[in-house]
């Protein structure tokens, strides 16, 4: 009896093991493969459970239009194969079953004479549901780096023989410098302690162009992080790392142009695959500026009810650049790549957001579509566009809800507050009088009736493309203060440009690319400064850090700065109140531009209700009664909280 008890035993932990192993493995396929590849097969892998359940595969070989694709795997059907007029391309759509299980499988592709060749392919299993990626909102802070400028924490890679620009000297703004992936991984709690939540790298895909690839914005293959800024395996290990401070990455992403020596363009799919495509092909020999169509940046003929169907097309089609070959949106070949690029990015980084680059460039109905696709499987997802107008109006037209007479619907969540930069410039600038000073920023604001969702709206007062902060407030520290503090305050989405909390400046040449974006004290071998530690740094340095993080810092909690209700008043005797509000919290934020003491009068702010409360200075810890003045010692920025 006992031998039959122990034969039962065995026989159902047996049973309960194979039943394990069948759970664990019920949603991977597993079929006989080749482990072999071709030269490309783009998007380089796919996943199951989308949506949308069709897929385009850019499949890129000698002689590859020849063959005759076949793929045996439960779940997935060719639907249908594009020829292109390059035979070195095939466009093969897929549709892939619901109940289409994870694996791997081969794609042969059979040619007229027999042969065969084969190229292994993956499908894997999402690592979470669509509406788990959340992007980002106006309760973030986000700090945007250019990689190559920010910190160099793997110094073998800094030159690649393999590409085209092997430069390295960081005494030369257009040249590389060494800064990478590993850089910004080593530095993540350096940003979460100042209090930001959100990390925006500029491009870090592959720049194979010959000369000032630092930047990132001629991408030459869209799968690919560029060496020399560290491996796709960075990229996530960043992504990974943010999440563990429960931060988000950003992707900077380019739909309008490439980089000219993008590997496509020495075989062009197709004859439509980049604008201006024939002119290039003739003149490819002697290819420069000159030969070049350039766009005429005449980016309100998105808009304009006036506007001619030239100056639209040539807007939309002329290349930004000689050396960036503008995309044709309108081939729907070329108009899938981009759209699957996105996701495929999306999925493996689990990112929070993308920022699309030269948003008004791209033909506009694709645009439409490209964020819409987006969000229809990312319900929760977050884009940002940039708009470079410093109209409202304009600003406005691309955010999602907008009411445009055109009927035009972007999709787009989010555009870039270039007026609002401009207006809080502007108003910290200038002297008060009844049209000029904090009347500018009162006004500015005031245009956000133009917006459909305002907290939506990334609002910066830098970036890498404009002057630093500090240089535009010509370098007086209390109103680089002023600045920063209100607009932190605002029903907005902040974004702050790496370096702007220690007061980075390009004052010796005001615009110039190279020195806007330079080097970050202590993020590279043999710095004498290190604003990481702090060594080295000026008080008004330090200052300007700590001031950042404790704003962030608090902010980072603030519902009311996060969703809360905005009233602000018109700027009175030099000052400028604006009043952020949400269930028990209100933060008060104060701009006083005069130069000598001032008592105000707070009767006049009576509506906000804040009589007999006790508020806490953000800044100071220092406790304030409301009553009926306030005495205001100095110029600078005030922040109160009942909080």
């Amino acid at each position: 009896m006992k031998l039959y008890r122990s034969i039962f035993i065995s026989l159902t932990i047996l049973f309960f093991i194979a039943c394990s192993n069948v759970e664990s493995t019920k949603n991977v396929s597993e079929v006989s493969i080749s482990n072999t590849s071709l030269e490309r097969v783009e998007p380089t892998n796919w996943w199951i459970g989308f949506k949308n359940t069709s897929l385009q595969l850019l499949v890129k070989e000698d002689n590859i239009g020849k063959s005759k694709p076949s793929i045996s795997y439960a779940g997935v059907s060719i639907k249908k194969v594009n020829k292109a007029r390059s035979e070195n391309y095939l466009f093969i759509d897929l549709e892939i079953d619901k109940s289409t299980k994870a694996g791997k499988f081969d794609i042969v592709f059979t040619f007229e004479d027999g042969t065969k060749k084969a190229h292994t392919y993956e499908l894997k299993a999402r690592e979470k549901s669509a509406d788990k990626y959340v992007g980002f909102n106006s309760s973030d802070a986000i700090y945007l780096i250019t990689p190559d400028r920010f910190s160099n924490g793997d110094e073998t890679n800094d030159i690649n023989k393999d590409l085209k620009d092997t430069s390295l000297d960081r005494t030369d703004g257009y040249k590389r410098h060494g800064g990478d992936l590993q850089g910004i991984i080593n530095n993540v709690d350096y940003i979460s302690d100042l209090g930001f939540t959100t990390v925006w790298p500029t491009p870090v895909l592959t720049n194979d162009m010959p000369k000032g690839s630092y930047h990132g914005y001629a991408i030459t293959d869209y799968y690919q992080v560029d060496p020399r800024f560290g491996t796709l395996d960075d990229y996530k290990n960043l992504a990974d790392k943010l999440r563990e401070k429960e931060m988000k990455l950003i992707m900077d992403q380019i739909a309008n142009h490439c980089g000219l020596e993008h590997w496509w363009m020495k075989d062009l799919p197709f004859k439509d695959w980049v604008n201006n495509q024939k002119n290039y092909e003739v003149n490819i020999e002697n290819w420069t500026y000159k030969t070049n169509i350039n766009s005429n940046h005449r980016r309100t003929t998105n808009q304009d009810l006036y506007a001619s169907e030239i100056d639209r097309k040539e807007n939309n089609e002329g290349w930004f650049v000689a050396e960036m070959p503008d995309l044709n949106q309108r081939n729907p070949f070329m108009a899938k790549y981009i759209i699957q690029n996105s996701i495929w990015w999306i999925e493996t980084l689990g990112l929070g957001g993308i920022r699309q680059d030269t948003y008004p460039y791209p033909d506009k109905d694709f645009m439409a579509n490209w964020a819409g696709t987006i969000m229809n499987e990312y319900p929760n997802f977050s884009i940002v566009g940039e708009e470079w107008s410093y109209n409202p109006l304009l600003v406005g037209y691309w955010q999602k809800g907008a009411q445009n007479k055109d009927g035009y619907e972007s999709n787009l969540k989010s555009t870039m507050d270039f007026p609002m930069q401009k207006s809080i410039i502007d108003g910290i600038n200038e002297e008060e009088s009844w049209d000029t000073g904090l009347v500018k920023i009162y006004e500015g604001l005031a245009n956000d009736f133009q917006y459909a969702t305002p907290k939506d709206i990334m609002v910066f007062l830098d970036n890498h493309d404009k002057s630093r902060l500090y240089t535009e407030v010509n370098e007086d520290v209390t109103k680089a203060k002023m600045a920063l503090s209100y607009m932190l305050m605002l029903p907005r989405i902040p974004q702050v440009y790496y370096g702007t909390e220690i007061l980075m400046d390009d004052t010796a040449k005001p615009g110039d690319h190279g020195l806007i974006r330079t080097d970050f004290p202590g993020g590279f071998k043999g710095d004498k400064r290190n604003a990481f530690t702090k060594e080295g740094l000026s008080e008004a340095q330090k200052t300007m850090q700590s001031f950042v993080t404790k704003i962030l810092n608090y902010r980072k909690n603030s519902e009311a700065i996060h969703n809360g209700k905005t009233i602000h008043f018109a700027p009175f005797r030099g000052t400028y109140f604006l009043f952020r509000t949400k269930d028990n919290e209100t933060v008060v934020h104060i701009i006083n531009k005069n130069d000598t003491p001032i008592t105000i009068d707070l009767k006049r702010y009576s509506e906000v209700g804040l009589k007999g409360k006790t508020l806490k200075n953000i800044l100071t810890g220092e406790a304030f009664n409301w009553g009926d003045e306030i005495h205001l010692s100095e110029k600078g920025s005030v922040i109160l909280t009942t909080k």
